[in-house]
């Protein structure tokens, strides 16, 4: 499986293209900005979208969403609990003083333990409130990863002083779906660098006692 990670945009959102070297059938996560270096990108691996999934809809995670749909024909998977979110990407493109994106429509408004096929490849959808009422995760079994949107970070946790934020839902999302997979199982946060559950489990200062 090809696995690309783009940091894109002001914010450096890490979006995930992951390509099938069989077929050539692509899933795109996160296209917060940046679509000429994520075209790119699909280009030099010869991939073609069939999915686009977005964790979240903050606009660094969503921004592009709606642009790569239209060159690609690609539905836009996302949890409708955000669906208040993405129709107000005016007043967060205000924050961070950029231009507003287009918001797409979301063709498939995917709910905890949905599975999103990608050739011969299964991502299981779990929905982890917290940061957003609508964030989800992505995890990916059989090629050890989780895309873990904003959700958890290398020893830290998502914001959740932003709207649909909630101090204690991420820590019980977090505890509740995540710390119970594999130590081993590779992390691609939101942002940032990489990590895996064991060490978060550790080391991350937010989960230390509540990981035990």
């Amino acid at each position: 499986m090809i696995h690309e990670i783009l940091p894109v945009g002001p914010l450096r959102c890490n979006c995930s293209i992951l390509g099938d070297e069989t077929t050539r059938q692509a899933m795109v996560v996160d296209p917060g900005d940046d679509l000429g270096d994520i075209q790119a990108a699909l280009a030099r691996h010869h991939l073609k979208v069939t999915a686009i999934v977005v964790t979240h809809a903050h606009i660094d995670h969503i921004g592009g969403a709606a642009e790569l749909h239209r060159l690609t024909g690609a539905p836009v998977y996302m949890n409708e609990n955000d669906l208040g979110l993405a129709g107000r990407l005016e007043v967060q493109a205000a924050w961070l003083g950029i231009p507003t994106p287009a918001p797409p429509a979301i063709d498939v408004a995917v709910q905890d333990g949905d599975r999103i096929p990608l050739a011969a490849h299964s991502f299981q959808v779990l929905h982890t409130p917290g940061h957003t009422q609508g964030s989800i995760c992505l995890l990916a079994a059989d090629l050890n990863t989780l895309l873990a949107g904003d959700t958890l970070f290398r020893d830290s946790i998502g914001r959740t002083d932003l709207p649909g934020g909630d101090p204690r839902q991420i820590l019980v999302s977090i505890r509740d779906k995540l710390l119970p997979l594999d130590d081993p199982l590779r992390v691609v946060p939101g942002h940032g660098d990489l990590t895996t559950i064991g060490r978060e489990r550790e080391f991350n200062p937010f989960l230390q006692r509540r990981g035990r």
